[in-house]
């Protein structure tokens, strides 16, 4: 399991839902090389509208501009290991935007195996009352 705590780097990929790698959607790639490499995590978040270098506003709102709809793909974790990763995003990114914040990270806590599976009921698993 990794651990991580304190200072970190959040790693952003700005694309369209369209773009691919090798017939794929390219934020699977980049979701996949991400936990080969070994990093803490990747999400991937779908925008409902937006716009980039070509100007076009993508928005679900219109049908006829609705397919292709901005998303990012957000990892964090050390500097050093975000940065050992940035050579496959050269490879992998030919259109959008990457950027790089230094962030802290306060909890980063994974599931526990053994007790996900028996606690709780459906829709509360991992949840804790306050």
């Amino acid at each position: 399991m990794t651990r991580l705590t304190g200072n970190a780097l959040r790693l952003t990929v700005h694309i369209g839902e369209n773009d691919t790698w090798h017939h794929k959607p390219l934020y699977t790639e980049i979701v996949h090389r991400a936990h080969a490499a070994g990093l803490a995590g990747a999400s991937v978040f779908r925008g409902i509208e937006g716009f980039g270098a070509s100007s076009l506003i993508h928005t679900s709102r219109l049908l006829s501009l609705s397919e292709d709809l901005p998303v990012a793909v957000v990892i964090v974790d050390t500097e050093t290991r975000v940065r050992e990763f940035l050579p496959q995003l050269d490879e992998l990114v030919t259109e959008g935007l990457v950027t790089l914040d230094e962030c802290e990270v306060i909890r980063y806590i994974g599931r526990d195996e053994t007790r996900g599976r028996t606690q709780g009921k459906a829709g509360t698993k991992g949840k804790k009352s306050l």
